[in-house]
């Protein structure tokens, strides 16, 4: 029987990318003491707060059918946040809530481009990032991060990648899996070529409360004369140790928003009343779990780095953000993906690959911050001793 053609572009960019993850969960089951440092999922609880207020909206009724737009609450929620973050005003009519970033993600992307187009991304970039543009039948056009750079996405390098087919260059800030932060004289730089060559600028904007001390956050959202051609993917899963509520958004233009709603309603059609209710709370004031949180993974990227210095072969690439480390494994004579199975096998410590993120990080694996710091920390002592052991072969 025939199938749609959606379904070979994506074969191989789902949960393929994800087998150290998948193997280790294995382990896990089978009662192996496995430390995983592969999925970014915080491990702070998520405040009590808002789970409270998503009990008391089901308690209220508010189990029914949603708007397609979503809640008038969350909406008047997330005007207010981005009219303080830009300094303009910001109107409900500028967003469509949705389950999580994915889903805005792909919302978007199907909205941006079609079969022909090319999207421009960071190399590394998230892993779902190529399926994500290939189910659209578009193709990614992968710029190289530099270290030299700090694998900050580079102007000339975008302005390079330009074609006639180019539609979009596809930001994310802070970075997955780096933890790079552009600054925004970066995103405005980024912004003329997008300007010259008529381009939107596709904004993941999803670890925007983790950037650490001396790094600022910017967007292309919040410059005036780049507003009407971004658009902008978040939620709450990061910011609020909330991933499981599947607490999402969407934000652009009036005009944009306006003709992306029907795709939005076609797709999905709302989303839960009971968790926008909890959403409109945790974005009306600042949680202490964000800071906590942002500072908890700051002090781990930290130990990671004096943890794995002067370690033969190994370099670690401190973040500026984020809940990830990355580090340099091909001193080993092995690539990321070998090094991954290795350590998983040898000392039950799972990694992800630097290959599931891009071409560029072949040489890399990628450590979470989030898990506790004693786990971190025998991680760590584990990743150096399989480094050396290496390195005497």
């Amino acid at each position: 029987m025939h199938l749609a053609s959606i379904l070979d572009r994506v074969a191989g960019l789902g949960s393929d990318k994800w087998r150290v993850h998948i193997r280790a969960r294995q382990m896990m089951n089978r009662g192996e003491a496995v430390i995983l440092l592969t999925i970014g999922e915080p491990d702070q609880p998520t405040p009590a707060e808002l789970v409270d207020a998503a009990h008391r909206a089901m308690r209220a009724g508010r189990t029914g059918y949603s708007s397609g737009r979503g809640e008038a609450s969350v909406l008047k929620a997330l005007a207010a946040k981005y009219s303080a973050r830009s300094g303009r005003t910001i109107g409900s009519d500028q967003f469509i809530w949705v389950p999580g970033t994915q889903s805005a993600l792909f919302l978007l992307l199907m909205a941006l481009v079609e079969t022909g187009d090319e999207v421009i991304v960071a190399d590394p970039c998230y892993a779902t990032y190529h399926g994500l543009v290939r189910a659209t039948g578009a193709t990614t056009v992968p710029v190289a991060l530099r270290e030299a750079r700090g694998f900050r996405l580079d102007a000339d390098d975008v302005a390079r990648a330009v074609t006639p087919r180019t539609r979009v260059i596809f930001l994310n800030s802070p970075h997955n899996p780096t933890g790079a932060v552009l600054s925004r004289d970066d995103i405005r730089a980024i912004g003329e070529v997008a300007k010259a060559h008529d381009l939107w600028i596709l904004s993941d904007e999803v670890y925007e409360s983790l950037v650490f001390a001396g790094s600022t956050f910017a967007s292309p959202f919040d410059e005036a004369d780049l507003a009407e051609r971004t658009v902008v993917a978040s939620s709450l899963s990061k910011s609020h140790a909330a991933p499981g509520f599947r607490a999402g958004w969407c934000a652009g233009s009036p005009a944009f928003i306006a003709r992306l709603l029907p795709l939005a309603e076609t797709m999905l059609f709302g989303a839960q009343p009971f968790i926008a209710d909890m959403a409109a709370e945790a974005l009306s004031r600042d949680f202490a779990i964000t800071a906590q949180m942002r500072d908890a993974y700051a002090a781990r990227a930290r130990h990671v780095a004096e943890a794995l210095a002067g370690v033969p072969g190994l370099r670690v690439h401190p973040p500026q953000a984020g809940m990830f480390v990355m580090l340099s494994v091909d001193g080993l004579g092995l690539d990321g993906e070998a090094f991954a199975f290795r350590l998983l096998d040898e000392e039950q410590v799972a990694v992800m690959p630097g290959a599931a993120f891009g071409d560029a990080a072949a040489g890399m694996v990628r450590l979470s911050l989030t898990v506790p710091d004693a786990a971190l920390a025998e991680g760590c002592t584990r990743i150096a001793a399989l480094a050396r052991r290496l390195r005497v072969r």
